[in-house]
């Protein structure tokens, strides 16, 4: 069992199993095996944001067999390059999981059909390119990205090719349709 993040050598690959046994303050996403330390703990607007968009998605999934759950979160994407073995573990703000089999007591083991990311000072490169880039390996269907300072959020979906179109940006003014979660809707002046 770790104790302290400093125990580990930051340089060397990790798998699901060494997560679980990981007792240290800091939260962690291991990235293709790789450790990244997440931002310290988000801000008031930040906040707010994540609350208002979960609270949104709660009260529409309630008439469906969907659930949300809100970081942290333990969302294990089956991108290995080593078959079975599980080293990507992210924990998104937002998830959305339609699909019951794919949780378990640990979080979800799987791609799930909606995550929402949103942007902190610190991880924007991370959550604007990294993230893209693993979401779209996992095949997650729907991918929203929000930036509390620029007040817009951009939602990437996937095509019939299997690859992210990405939305204009939306922004005060407009109303939100998402793709996988049929007939949900959400005016981007109540998140901001």
């Amino acid at each position: 069992m770790v104790k302290d993040i400093s125990e580990l050598d930051l340089t060397k690959r990790y798998s699901y199993a060494d997560y679980l046994t990981w007792r240290f303050k800091e939260r962690v996403e291991l990235i293709r095996g790789c450790i990244f330390e997440m931002s310290p703990a988000p801000n008031l607007k930040h906040q707010r944001i994540s609350g208002d968009i979960f609270y949104e998605f709660k009260t529409f999934v309630r008439k469906t067999k969907c659930q949300v759950f809100h970081a942290p979160f333990d969302v294990r994407l089956p991108i290995s390059a080593v078959k079975g073995k599980v080293d990507t573990v992210v924990q998104p703000d937002i998830t959305v999981v339609c699909n019951e089999s794919i949780l378990d007591v640990q979080g979800c083991n799987g791609s799930p059909d909606l995550v929402v990311e949103i942007l902190s000072p610190g991880n924007t490169k991370r959550e604007m390119k990294d993230k893209f880039e693993l979401y779209l390996a996992a095949k997650i269907p729907e991918y929203w990205l929000i930036d509390p300072e620029r007040e817009t959020i951009i939602i990437y979906s996937l095509d019939n090719s299997m690859e992210y179109i990405g939305s204009r940006p939306y922004m005060e003014g407009d109303i939100i349709k998402s793709k996988t979660l049929k007939g949900f809707e959400l005016a981007v002046k109540d998140i901001f």
